[in-house]
């Protein structure tokens, strides 16, 4: 999932750089998504592997 996101902030500068607005905003804007998926995620298996009972 943190590769996905990567790829889409890459993608998104690369299209900023390139001058096309539309498509660096919807890049970055997928690639926002993916890191809160990616963070929620991430905090989750981290309680769920703390309660070792």
């Amino acid at each position: 999932m943190l590769r996905w996101t990567v790829t889409f902030v890459i993608l998104a500068i690369i299209a900023a750089i390139f001058g096309f607005g539309g498509i660096a905003a919807g890049a970055a804007s997928i690639a926002k998504i993916l890191f809160f998926i990616f963070l929620i995620l991430f905090v989750i298996s981290l309680i769920s592997g703390r309660k070792k009972v």
